[in-house]
């Protein structure tokens, strides 16, 4: 007589999870250069989607080593570093307004539509077209250095800028244990759910996000320049924070480290009223010189100072804050919907000033660690914020991981984050008109999710013979 137990992939099957979720990827790669126009094909890039999300989730049950979390995170990466742009489309964009630098003229005021040829703008979405770049200098540096080199071909381009995007990976891979150690965090937690997480793969590596550069300079900035206060090395923390205003001016949400990181050096030198004020004077002041000089430096010029409104521009339905000029719209006409989103907007931005100040008051008087203060004060930077894209989850979720002990919060942050990786679908585009082919695929797609979780559970199949 045989008997067959079944038991969920766990503790002791990192290995298959590993090589399951590595052909996730696989699949991801493979459907999406196959998924045009094919519901079969788009089908099978979501079940890779989907079965990296299981598989990352049952990994979080694991008790698999740092080292070992790393390897993995290579073995997944590899597959998307030789996909299509996935999940998003504004790869294109920074060829278009790299292209329009290179003519001489300022991203941050011409269009891609005013200033690029014809072959580029129309590999743009439709509405970014007319909008001018809503991004920092350093990164209008890249961007025209880029176009230069690339003499305008799409392919290399696109390859130079997921260079770019593995570069701030590994900054973010060397800087987020570091910043798990201060906040007396496991290190292969952080590692699991704030860089192996299936966000991470979708947009920085896979979508190509200058999100990467801006969250790697930022996050190792912090942790250079905490690193340096305990014994007050000076050098190092202005290296820190050099680092941090680069990385603002990739995208400003970064200046926030500095909150972070001024309010840490106040404390250290003891937490008075006037030490407080006078290291943000300098925090303030570090982050206006990095900005002069690398708009002056890359030949940017301050055309970004007048753009900095352009995100918003675009209504996002993911954002809160814009939820009630929707309703309000639906209700009562589109006039009283954009007044209602304006106002709702203001009152987002008051409430994220009200809670900085709150967040930094507690720091300051030790209330919470500085790496909490971080993830809480991106949090509400991305909730609260007039714009909400799926990577910009990340954000939040990097500093949070490094920080949230075991408990219901951490979950929550997981199952957010699993909850994103699925919301959008892996192929860059618009899919108006074509529903019954988005939601054909994405039934295949359960499908086949479905089935490999079936198979997985049977991996620990025991035969007992008697």
């Amino acid at each position: 007589m045989q008997t067959v137990t079944y038991a969920r992939p766990t503790t002791d099957t990192p290995d298959l999870l590993r090589w399951t979720g590595f052909g996730g990827t696989l699949l991801l790669a493979g459907g999406a250069w196959a998924a045009r126009g094919t519901a079969l094909a788009l089908g099978i890039a979501i079940a890779g989607a989907g079965l990296v999300v299981l598989t990352w989730a049952l990994l979080g049950r694991t008790q698999a080593d740092p080292q070992w979390l790393r390897r993995t995170l290579a073995w997944w990466c590899g597959p998307l570093l030789v996909a299509p742009p996935l999940f998003s489309a504004d790869v294109f964009s920074y060829l278009a307004q790299g292209e329009v630098a290179a003519n001489g003229l300022d991203p941050n005021v011409v269009s891609p539509a005013a200033g690029a040829s014809a072959e580029a703008v129309a590999r743009v979405g439709v509405y970014w077209r007319e909008t001018p770049s809503p991004y920092g200098p350093l990164f209008t540096t890249v961007e025209r250095a880029i176009a230069e080199v690339t003499g305008g071909n799409a392919t290399a381009g696109i390859v130079l800028y997921r260079l770019a995007a593995v570069l701030g990976l590994l900054l973010v891979v060397w800087a987020v244990p570091r910043l798990a150690a201060m906040a007396d965090v496991e290190e292969r937690t952080a590692l699991w759910l704030g860089v192996l997480n299936p966000l991470v793969l979708w947009h920085l590596v896979g979508g190509v996000h200058n999100d990467a550069l801006m969250l790697g300079l930022m996050l190792a900035g912090t942790v250079i320049a905490l690193e340096a206060l305990p014994e007050l090395r000076w050098w190092q923390l202005g290296a820190g924070i050099v680092l941090v205003g680069l990385g603002a001016q990739v995208k400003l949400p970064a200046l926030v480290a500095l909150a972070v990181v001024g309010t840490a050096l106040a404390r250290r030198l003891g937490g008075g009223l006037v030490t407080f004020l006078v290291s943000g004077a300098g925090m303030v002041g570090a982050a206006v010189a990095v900005s002069v000089v690398t708009s002056l430096a890359g030949g940017a010029g301050f055309g970004w100072v007048e753009a900095l409104g352009t995100p918003s521009k675009v209504a996002s339905w993911m954002a809160p804050t814009n939820w009630p000029g929707f309703l309000a719209g639906a209700v009562a006409g589109q006039e009283a919907g954009q007044a209602m989103m304006s106002a709702a907007r203001i009152a987002g931005l008051v409430l994220i000033l009200c809670g900085l100040v709150v967040l930094v008051h507690r720091q300051l008087r030790g209330g919470i660690s500085q790496v909490t203060a971080l993830g809480m004060m991106m949090s509400l930077i991305v909730v609260l914020g007039p714009v909400i894209q799926p990577w910009y989850l990340l954000w939040a979720v990097l500093p949070l991981a490094a920080c949230l002990p075991a408990g219901p919060w951490r979950t929550r942050v997981a199952v957010l984050v699993g909850v994103f990786a699925l919301l959008v679908p892996p192929l860059a585009g618009n899919f108006s008109g074509r529903v019954a082919e988005l939601v054909t695929a994405y039934v295949v797609g359960i499908a086949l999710v479905g089935a490999a979780y079936l198979l997985l559970r049977r991996v620990r199949v025991s035969v007992a013979q008697g």
